[in-house]
């Protein structure tokens, strides 16, 4: 197997980390980024019908994002720069509901980080410029989106930012340690609270 699995990262059931083999020599490095029979045996047989990637420059927050009829499963990952990840337990009946977890992506780790269904998603930008792509077993349903606020006191994340809450997900007073602002779409500035 090409794959090293961590599961129930956090202590929260069917989150995993995946890092894959990397074979390197003075040329440079190859790795497999995806395989399905790797995948099986480590008894994570998901079809993926849709790969998606994003650029996004230092200070931007996406999320949090789920599908409210078509929840997806992701797997993401990182191939320029660094990303804070974030998944959110929405299982109804979870004993983990509520709860959050969130890995470091770089290119440089070459982690992954698989967010089964019924969780929502996010990441903050840590470095100028990040690449950003994912693997998601239902395809984009545009009408279905859900949010919640990054900020949500009740969930508690620790992005790493400086600034309080003040009653909504604006960005406003929010920024890195080296007072770098934090930018959000306007979308992502109105979800509320879980």
């Amino acid at each position: 197997m090409q794959i090293n699995v961590e599961k129930n990262v956090g202590g929260i059931e069917g989150l995993c980390i995946i890092t894959p083999a990397v074979h390197g020599d003075a040329r440079g490095y190859f790795m497999e980024t995806y395989s399905a029979r790797d995948m099986k045996e480590a008894r994570l047989d998901i079809t993926f019908v849709q790969d998606n990637q994003s650029m996004s420059t230092k200070g931007v927050l996406r999320g949090l994002h789920f599908q409210k009829n078509f929840p997806q499963t992701k797997l993401v990952r990182v191939i320029r720069g660094t990303v804070f990840d974030v998944a959110v337990d929405l299982r109804k009946g979870s004993a983990t509901y509520g709860k959050w977890f969130g890995v470091e992506l770089s290119e440089e780790n070459k982690k992954q980080f698989l967010i089964p269904k019924g969780f929502a998603h996010g990441f903050l930008v840590r470095s100028d410029v990040a690449e950003f792509c994912y693997k998601c077993d239902d395809f984009y349903h545009p009408n279905d989106e859900g949010g919640i606020a990054w900020n949500d006191p009740a969930i508690g994340i620790d992005w790493g930012v400086e600034g309080s809450y003040r009653g909504t997900a604006s960005a406003e007073g929010y920024t890195l340690s080296d007072g770098t602002a934090l930018i959000l779409s306007e979308k992502d500035e109105k979800w509320g609270v879980l």
